[in-house]
């Protein structure tokens, strides 16, 4: 019987091409919506997460807004960074200048920061070194540049023993960051860096007078948790048992929020593609109604040689499921063409289809058919034959 029905349902389809695709046109839409939608926010989540994985899970960011008229001291770092929790300390500053080799100047971010920074960061080196303990003792002008800056400044990479001018003031290069591999810039892709001593920043720029930020690790990543707790607890000692004074940002807690945040992004979006998918369901309900209509004679032929009941309703409603999963099918297929377009488009992100949002978007197709079905199914099934063999539209 489900066999005759499917073919039956097939013939019906085929038989108002145009009609059924219109049909479908609503669940297809619904579909794309469904899986490009939450797709896109999933690659966008990947990248981020990428990103901040790159810099480092164990990362503790503090910020001093009052620093009660007592600023932190380099040698106080250093003092936090031999507490058992706490891997490395690194202050960070940060000013803007304008480099110059030769003919040729740009604009430069100027980071004033420690050797620590290197490893806290997990940066790499393409070539060279990076900050020394003796260069933050000695007030020394060398410098760190990224490759954006090595290659729009010079030319090229090779650049270790170069001079460069930072706001008229002369640096002997002493490395170069690996492309795209600087913290910082890992948002900011294109960005001119340049990474000094923090004691020959703090000589050198007219705002920057002592630490306001700096960066912790902890020991491992199973202890962040006690790494916070250290650190907080040693800057209230130090700040007066003022919590207003500075801020404490744990790398991991940021991830997690930030995973909280994605996740509800994607709901909502998934909430808004499924109405359209309720609004298709309509329609084939709609188009259902009128297929009703319409073979009302066929209806009463088929229940006066003998059909029955259950047999008219499985008909009408295979048919509004396999329109409904035709047009889910057809969805799918064309997600996967988008998807890949913007992968195209966008390079940096890589897009690709959940087999779990598929399986979603299929068990709504057929949850959409069987209710929106149900209804057309059931008044064809419920009409007496004598009134169907009379109808004559």
């Amino acid at each position: 019987m489900i066999f005759q029905s499917l073919k039956m349902a097939w013939s019906a389809i085929l038989s108002n091409k145009m009609r059924s695709f219109l049909t479908m046109l609503g669940i297809i839409i619904g579909v794309v919506s469904l899986v490009v939608l939450v797709s896109i926010v999933s690659g966008a989540t990947d990248s981020v997460t990428e990103q901040i994985n790159s810099i480092g899970t164990n990362l503790l960011t503090v910020r001093i807004t009052d620093d009660k008229e007592n600023p932190l001291k380099l040698s106080e770092l250093s003092e936090i960074a031999e507490k058992e929790e706490i891997g490395e300390t690194a202050p960070i500053a940060q000013t803007g200048a304008t480099a110059k080799s030769g003919y040729t100047s740009d604009d430069i971010t100027v980071y004033g920061t420690t050797g620590a920074y290197y490893n806290i960061q997990g940066l790499t080196l393409a070539a060279g070194r990076f900050l020394k303990k003796s260069d933050m003792d000695n007030n020394t002008y060398v410098a760190v540049l990224n490759q954006t800056a090595a290659e729009e400044i010079f030319g090229t990479t090779n650049v270790i023993g170069e001079e460069i001018s930072l706001d008229g003031r002369g640096f002997r290069i002493v490395g170069v960051l690996a492309e795209e591999e600087s913290a910082v810039s890992s948002l900011t892709s294109g960005t001119l860096e340049a990474y000094i001593p923090y004691t020959t920043i703090i000589r050198m720029a007219d705002n920057i007078f002592h630490i306001t930020s700096f960066y912790a690790s902890s020991a491992d990543e199973d202890s962040m948790d006690a790494a916070e707790s250290t650190l907080k607890t040693w800057m209230l000692e130090r700040f007066g048992n003022d919590e207003d004074a500075f801020t404490i940002i744990n790398q991991s807690a940021l991830m997690e929020t930030m995973g909280s945040v994605t996740n509800t992004l994607a709901l909502m979006l998934g909430g808004i593609a499924g109405i359209s998918l309720l609004v298709g369901g309509i329609g084939i309900m709609n188009i259902m109604l009128v297929s009703v209509t319409e073979r009302t004679k066929e209806i009463g032929i088929r229940k006066a040689i003998g059909a029955g009941r259950a047999s008219i309703m499985m008909q009408f409603l295979i048919e509004a499921l396999m329109v409904s999963l035709m047009g889910c099918l057809a969805g799918i297929v064309l997600s996967v063409g988008i998807l890949y377009l913007a992968g195209m488009a966008m390079e940096e992100m890589s897009f690709h289809i959940s087999m779990g949002v598929v399986w979603v978007a299929v068990g709504f197709s057929v949850l959409i058919g069987v209710v929106f079905g149900i209804y057309p199914a059931g008044k064809a099934a419920g009409k007496p034959p004598i009134e169907a063999l009379r109808y004559s539209g």
